[in-house]
């Protein structure tokens, strides 16, 4: 049985009946392998999605990040997420103002906003910290969901909160939570291609977790590249390489045409009987 791509009105439907699972990508191959996974959802910068990225995952719901501190005016967050929708994503991510996802929304564009802690806005925080821990800072996570929603956005990542924090903000918000870090009570699980993947070569964060360690193999495959490399150069200076099995061959005899005719024709002209001027390859064209 083919899958079907999920639509907004159908991941809102299902809020708290299962955790889906969303995945941040960076090449074609990710999204290759995310479809070919099974995973529910994808997101990838806004400047990777296209028509061919769409083709790839025909049946993952596709979120292109609008890329906070590139796109300035609400304007230009329109613009772009128009695009998007044009290559075929399902929504758009939008860490900007209340008054950008609300003109978002007012376009109908399927919007996802942020709530908890916000990467962009790290120094307001003091740095990379989870929030939420008192009930005055949940409170303030609670307050960001409510004007999400206000605002038209459909669902939102919540970042490092406190899973009951993030649990209970699920259960009394319509919006779709998606988790990166605040646990397993909100709708979807979300994790880095990198951090599954173990080509982040930075921090690795606690929720994070390491599936497969393809630094490692990156690491063994370019120094097996350079080793083949140096074989390489040193077949060629030591006349290993061409072998025989390289070389074309032609017939002895017609060698020994082609010999004895290239040594008469040495005080030939070099033209070709009945070139053309513009053909004329022994002098510039005028």
């Amino acid at each position: 049985m083919t899958r079907a791509k999920p639509t907004v009105a159908e991941l809102i439907a299902g809020k708290g009946k299962r955790q889906l699972t969303d995945i941040f990508v960076l090449s074609l191959d990710e999204v290759r392998a995310a479809e070919e996974a099974g995973l529910d959802m994808m997101c990838l910068p806004d400047e990777m999605m296209s028509r061919e990225v769409r083709e790839t995952a025909p049946t993952t719901f596709i979120i292109a990040a609008l890329a906070y501190g590139v796109h300035a005016t609400t304007d230009e967050y329109l613009r772009v997420g128009m695009a998007m929708y044009r290559h075929g994503a399902d929504a758009v991510y939008c860490a900007a103002g209340l008054d950008t996802v609300a003109r978002l929304a007012a376009e109908g564009l399927a919007v996802v906003g942020h709530i908890g802690f916000i990467p962009t806005h790290r120094t307001w925080y003091g740095g990379y910290r989870a929030v939420g821990k008192t009930a005055e800072s949940a409170l303030r996570v609670w307050r960001q969901a409510r004007a999400l929603e206000e605002a038209g956005a459909f669902a939102a990542e919540i970042e490092l909160v406190p899973e009951p924090v993030a649990a209970a903000i699920s259960e009394r918000s319509s919006l779709f939570l998606i988790s990166m870090g605040s646990g397993a009570g909100c709708d979807a699980q979300y994790l880095f291609s990198m951090d599954i993947l173990g080509t982040n070569t930075g921090h690795y964060p606690r929720h994070s977790k390491k599936y497969r360690d393809f630094l490692g193999e990156y690491q063994r495959l370019h120094a097996e590249r350079v080793a083949a490399y140096g074989e390489y150069r040193a077949d060629v200076e030591s006349g290993v390489y061409p072998a025989a099995e390289h070389k074309l061959q032609i017939d002895s005899a017609e060698l020994e045409v082609f010999l004895h005719g290239l040594d008469a024709a040495a005080n030939e002209d070099p033209r070709p009987q009945g070139a053309v001027p513009w053909m004329d390859m022994t002098r510039p064209p005028r």
